[in-house]
């Protein structure tokens, strides 16, 4: 069953390879690979996430090597999970993408399996340093993605998120370099021994290079005030595209639960505890912040990129509450966002080809001619975010409420998630409203292609997953209840990485008397 770790990794990177060499084969023949290769690799997330569940977590060593001296891939319960998010997310937005997106480059497939390769390797990946490989793999895939069809405000926003990205990786080895030093090893759960062991007059280093890792973090998670990027890589980049990179800001949220709750924990007298300072008035600030955004953009992709800037206040809302309840509400909330923020791309597409040269724009347009689908479709995507009950956005946020109920922020929490929700209702309506209800006749007719049938089985299938999440919440909600759970008792993944096989190597260290 651990063979199967390396299968989201290998698979995308096999058939990304195949379609490079094959770039000038049919467009038919690229489609082909490209959705055979995310069917073989979802599958087996399947397995892995069944497996995952059911007890320890699952670690396959490349090589054979013994930790933490070789390579490692850990799959636990919330691997497991994102690992399912992101291979339906994938599935849904190729099948969006084949139906014409696709063909507007020759290297869209390979760059959109690679980027996939990057996601899973990051949920995968055991250590430091390979998680920083799988970043930038996954960012200079999105670089190439993000630049699809050449138009010069793509390429502007473009250059701007690789700028900042790459400031924020070198930031990232800085970092890696500073633990290593200290440490003598990047193996997460090697370092979260290490750490715990470290000596007095190290403290300072680790601090130093735990806050830089976060800082990265909190650059690929778009948190404020980090955050400035998004808005104009998102809106400005294709539709199927902007989807996709609905969850790559939570692989900044996944890796700042990652190495708090593992390496950062704390410890006796709480001097590796890195966040609790920061983390809920910069959650909340950032949740604020995007919510205004969104209720003053200009355009249909510019309220989702804000939306989604604050989808990620709200997930880190949870984790600032701190615990297993707290950490079980994000995720739920983390699952429930992406879907939804990813249909909004996609509805907001379908939107702006219907209205002619006005495009997404929030002023009036053409009448369009299949407002009644399109308009359903809206009304559940803006209805889902604003949190309005029975959808999975409602649910999310009452989940992190009872979350926040023994906290000292309460009143502040409530107040902000409420507050925001009302603003994010208005925002919607407003948007709804001038797109589909507020139209002026025009000069010329509008020649939009129509909708396809593969572009609403793509949006069926994620609007599908984000009823699921209701209609499914007892078994869902007890499952984030289990890998909060997991998270807050980090013993089993460190005897899974180091217990078999390794032990010999690792535990001679006595405490305080660790040397790189």
């Amino acid at each position: 069953m651990t063979h199967l770790l390396a299968v989201p990794i290998i698979v995308p990177a096999l058939a990304a390879a195949l379609l490079l060499i094959l770039h000038r084969a049919p467009i038919v023949m690229k489609r082909a690979i490209g959705i055979g290769a995310t069917v073989t690799f979802g599958i087996a997330v399947l397995a892995i996430f069944a497996e995952a569940r059911s007890g320890a977590p699952l670690v396959y060593r490349l090589g054979n090597w013994p930790s933490p001296f070789g390579i490692v891939l850990v799959a636990d319960r919330l691997s497991a999970f994102m690992l399912l998010l992101t291979a339906s997310l994938a599935l849904a937005v190729l099948l969006y993408a084949v139906q014409g997106w696709d063909a507007r480059g020759k290297l869209f497939h390979p760059l959109f399996l690679f980027q996939v390769m990057g996601l899973n390797g990051a949920f995968l990946t055991g250590d430091l340093f390979n998680l920083f490989v799988f970043f930038e793999i996954l960012l200079i895939a999105s670089y190439g993605l993000a630049m699809e069809g050449l138009e010069v405000e793509r390429l502007r926003a473009t250059l701007h998120y690789a700028a900042i990205n790459i400031a924020a990786s070198s930031i990232f080895l800085i970092a890696v370099s500073l633990l290593y030093g200290v440490t003598g090893t990047l193996n997460m759960a090697h370092l979260a021994e290490r750490v715990a062991e470290v000596r007095a007059e190290d403290v300072g280093l680790v601090r130093a290079g735990g806050l830089l890792l976060l800082g990265v973090f909190a650059v690929k998670a778009a948190v404020f005030p980090l955050y400035f990027w998004l808005p104009a890589a998102y809106s400005h980049a294709l539709a199927p595209v902007a989807a996709l990179f609905a969850i790559m800001t939570k692989v900044g949220v996944y890796a700042i639960i990652r190495v708090t709750t593992l390496i950062f924990t704390g410890g006796e007298d709480a001097v590796m505890e890195l966040t609790a300072p920061w983390l809920l008035p910069v959650a909340l600030t950032t949740l604020t912040l995007g919510t205004l955004g969104a209720l003053g953009a200009q355009r249909l992709a510019t309220m989702t990129a804000y939306l989604t800037i604050a989808s990620v206040g709200m997930i880190l809302t949870g984790v600032a509450t701190g615990g297993s309840k707290g950490l079980a509400a994000a995720l739920y909330y983390l699952a429930h966002s992406t879907l939804v923020i990813a249909v909004l791309f996609l509805v907001g597409d379908l939107l702006r080809r219907g209205r002619g040269a006005t495009g997404d724009q929030l002023h009036p347009g053409p009448p369009l001619r299949h407002a009644a689908p399109l308009g359903l479709a809206f009304l559940f995507a803006g209805s889902t975010v604003a949190g309005i009950p029975p959808s999975s956005g409602f649910l999310g946020k009452l989940i992190i409420l009872q979350s926040t109920m023994n906290g000292l922020s309460v009143v502040l929490i409530w107040t902000v998630i409420l507050v925001t929700s009302v603003l994010t209702l208005a925002a919607c309506s407003r948007a709804g409203s001038i797109v589909l209800w507020n139209y002026v006749e025009p000069d010329q007719p509008t020649h939009d292609r129509p909708p396809r049938a593969g572009e609403w089985i793509a949006l069926a299938g994620l609007a599908g997953c984000s009823m699921g999440l209701v209609i499914f919440a007892a078994p869902v909600t007890q499952y984030a209840d289990e890998v909060g759970t997991q998270l807050t008792s980090r013993e089993s993944y460190i005897e899974a990485v180091l217990g078999s096989g390794s032990g010999d190597f690792v535990r001679p260290y006595a405490k305080g008397k660790v040397t790189p």
